[in-house]
């Protein structure tokens, strides 16, 4: 007798709360490292505002940093193909610049 609630090997269940789902907005991200982890702060940038606010942090492996790497390039090379080349902005007349987008900590805790 077949069990049909058993899940084939190296299926993930995933699941997505509503909250989240929704998603964070951010035209800005900061990344930092340690010898342990990739620190990843998505920020939002508004026109004209003094300061600009961290709306999530995300914390990775080194390892997993490594993947998520490989499978934006992927991501990246597969919507370029469909829906041609992402300019890059840069220089005086292309928008706000932005700081850096990573950095190596000056001190570790």
């Amino acid at each position: 007798m077949a069990d049909d609630n058993k899940k084939a090997p190296n299926q993930l269940n995933i699941e997505l709360p509503e909250d989240i789902a929704e998603g964070v907005y951010s035209n800005l991200a900061i990344i930092a490292h340690s010898n342990s982890e990739f620190v990843v702060d998505f920020v939002r940038i508004v026109p004209n505002a003094p300061k600009a606010k961290v709306k999530s942090r995300v914390i990775l492996t080194p390892q997993h940093a490594k993947r998520l790497l490989a499978a934006l390039a992927d991501n990246i090379q597969k919507y370029e193909a469909q829906y041609g080349a992402i300019g890059e902005t840069g220089g005086s007349n292309h928008g706000p610049q932005f700081p850096p987008m990573s950095f190596t900590p000056t001190a570790q805790a």
